[in-house]
């Protein structure tokens, strides 16, 4: 066994690798690591040290709260060497009872950069050793010390990363909180002390949960709660003041800090002033509303050539030229009130889950597996009713013969709320900003955006149905009518399919088996039910099967209701395509420090643009190409399932929904926005651009 110690530290010696041996102290474990494997001369390398408390324990930050200690670093280096200060990550909030503390849970990565002097000598290695000194608390409070210590290989060319530490290191930096385009003023009132922040990267956002990690523990009283008031590009955070601004004591002119707003943090200083544009909710700009506005309702007429809608409106097409003359008119205005009705309840379901903090956007709805289930049966009982295996549909579709008037009505309403439930996952042109603005307005100039764009979206179907000289020119009532809803029911067979596809993206084999197995159903329950029926118009009678019909039916609802759904196995790129990386707000930080240029493809697999988009521009080789050229990265993310930190991200770019594709190039501040509807070339000159 000695021997094979031995082995394996000269192997180890001599792959260059700066080793460090986790050290067990009193509830935690410590290591001592480097970014990368060795260093070089007159260089910076990153030291880390990692301490992971046990289950149920807590260590400190700078300002550890009410009670506590700070964790404390002393380094032993070599003549000539210098550590700088520690990066702190983002702490958490550690109440305990009347008291708020400040720490971490779990692994805390304290990194603190090292420089290295021209003169170290290369083909050595530099002891490097560090005392930390510790608190750990839990329901009693610990105090420890540990000495660290690891052997850091010198080299002409710094080493790659170190295979352990390497990528947690550089994901510890990339998100710990820096500075942002942001302003911070503050102002001291009679019992309160007002915190506003205002910028680019709090635009639009939910801010479900802010918070403000003053560094002085004697700012603010850290024990009282801080009230949040939102702004279209920022907040307020009201606190209590702390001895800082006691009687007779001289307040500060400006503190710095920590500002957290739901998953991201920024590092903040504030300088007493008023608030910044932005940070408190003012009077709309009513010259932008009215661009919105009409964004909308132009993104809403496009919206209907979209592939997802266009089949149910030339269902109600072929509804109005049966309907004649005299039933139109009431068709399309109850279709124009069903769209209206809906679009406004999706418009305040949206609202409402913004007002409690929910980061969700446009097509959030798809976003549950079995929303999408229940879709995809709609769409398949419509495609069997149009074959005619049933007819209970024609009171939704308005195509079967012998309907009252005001079953027609109702279908037609219904069929405007079906289209758009369709069309929840499309985003036509326009559409995006005009969204995106409405949700860092008030809740009636959102709710007046989305009627816009319901009446866009409606606008042409119900022209046609309520000018005369139009509806005279539709096709004449006939035999032809049949065949053509018959017709009609494959696009309806294509958007169950697609929504298969989609439903097995979200949950993978097993959630595609459990619709599969409801489809089945459902259209055992349709011919069932339509058999029921023919007996009871040619002969009475007729409801055995009926009964039966109502049993399967229930069976393939439990199919897809009953259980939860577990998300799908990771599958690896083709070999050859455009390789994508899972996007992540620290990932893109990370590569964006790095001078990575960096390609963000936004997209969901319900949203049908977007699946286009990904088979055509991101399929071709010549992007690939491109890509490759200038050493760019291409990111993923994918809002096929909720994901709050996608949402954030849309909403700083002023969307609320997909596709969205962003282009970072070396060094840029800003990316470069590009068009919903792509073309190989178009990436490829934005790449090389």
């Amino acid at each position: 066994m000695r021997r094979l110690l031995f082995l394996i530290a000269a192997i180890l010696a001599l792959s260059g690798l700066a080793l460090a041996t986790p050290t067990r102290a009193p509830h935690v474990t410590a290591e001592l690591a480097a970014q990368t494997v060795s260093a070089a001369p007159a260089g910076n390398v990153n030291l880390a040290v990692v301490l992971t408390a046990d289950k149920g324990w807590h260590t400190y930050w700078r300002n550890p709260g009410d009670a506590g200690a700070a964790t404390q670093i002393a380094w032993t280096l070599p003549p000539g060497w210098s550590a700088g200060a520690i990066v702190w990550p983002a702490p958490k909030r550690l109440p305990l009872g009347p008291i708020m503390n400040y720490g971490y849970e779990g692994q805390t990565v304290l990194v603190a950069p090292l420089a290295i002097p021209a003169s170290a000598p290369v083909g050595q290695s530099a002891p490097i050793a560090a005392k930390v000194d510790y608190l750990v608390c839990a329901q009693v409070c610990v105090p420890g010390t540990v000495h660290l210590s690891l052997d850091l290989p010198v080299r002409a060319v710094a080493g790659p990363p170190d295979p352990k530490f390497g990528a947690l290191i550089a994901e510890t930096l990339a998100a710990s909180p820096k500075p942002g385009a942001m302003k911070a003023t503050f102002q001291r009132g009679a019992a309160r002390l007002s915190l506003a922040i205002a910028g680019a990267p709090l635009a639009g956002r939910a801010a479900r949960d802010a918070y403000f990690y003053p560094y002085s523990d004697n700012l603010i009283d850290q024990s009282k709660p801080q009230a949040i008031e939102r702004g279209p590009s920022g907040l307020i955070l009201s606190m209590t003041p702390g001895a800082a601004f006691a009687a007779g004591a001289k307040p500060p002119g400006a503190f710095s800090g920590v500002l957290t707003v739901d998953d991201l943090s920024w590092e903040v200083t504030a300088a007493a002033g008023p608030p910044p544009a932005g940070a408190a909710s003012v009077a709309p700009d009513y010259g932008r509303v009215a661009l919105a506005l009409g964004a909308a309702l132009l993104g809403g007429l496009i919206l209907n050539l979209m592939p997802c809608v266009f089949p149910i409106l030339a269902m109600k097409a072929a509804a109005l030229a049966k309907a004649g003359d005299g039933g139109a008119r009431g068709e399309g205005l109850a279709f124009f009130a069903g769209v209206v009705a809906t679009f406004l309840m999706l418009a305040a379901a949206l609202v409402a889950a913004k007002a409690a903090g929910e980061a969700v956007g446009w097509g959030f709805q798809l976003q549950s597996p079995l929303n999408v289930a229940l879709l995809a049966l709609v769409m398949l009982a419509a495609g069997l009713n149009l074959s005619g295996l049933f007819e209970i549909g024609s009171s939704v579709q308005g195509l079967g013969g012998g309907v009252s008037v005001q079953g027609r009505l109702l279908g037609s309403a219904l069929t405007g709320a079906l289209a758009v439930v369709v069309a929840a996952p499309c985003t036509a042109p326009f559409m995006g900003p005009a969204l995106g603005f409405a949700f860092t307005q008030p809740p009636a100039i959102a709710l007046a955006v989305f009627l816009a764009l319901a009446i866009g979206f409606a606008a042409p179907f119900t022209v046609l149905a309520v000018v005369p000289a139009l509806t005279s020119r539709l096709p004449r009532p006939g035999p032809w009518m049949e065949g053509f809803r018959k017709l009609l029911a494959f696009p309806m067979y294509a958007a169950a399919a697609w929504l298969l596809w989609v439903m097995s993206q979200q949950t993978g084999p097993v959630g595609l088996a459990r619709l599969l197995a409801a489809a089945i159903a459902l259209a055992f329950a349709a011919w069932l039910f339509g058999v029921g029926q023919r007996r009871r118009a040619s002969r009475g009678g007729g409801w055995t099967p009926t009964f039966a019909a109502a049993a399967s039916l229930i069976l393939g609802l439990a199919a897809v209701s009953v259980g939860p759904f577990e998300p799908p196995a990771a599958v690896a790129a083709p070999a050859g395509s455009l390789a994508p990386q899972p996007w992540s707000p620290e990932r893109q930080a990370a590569l964006r420090a790095a001078g990575t240029p960096v390609l963000v493809n936004f997209t969901a697999a319900w949203c049908v643009t977007c699946q286009v988009n990904e088979r055509t521009a991101f399929a071709s080789p010549a992007v690939a190409i491109a890509l490759h050229r200038v050493g760019a990265a291409y990111l993923v993310a994918d809002w096929t399932n909720r994901n709050p930190k996608i949402a954030a991200a849309l909403a700083e770019q002023g969307r609320i929904g997909v596709p969205l594709y962003l282009y970072y190039p070396k060094g840029a501040a800003a990316p470069k926005v590009l068009p919903q509807l792509l073309t190989p070339q178009i990436l490829v000159d934005a790449v090389s651009g």
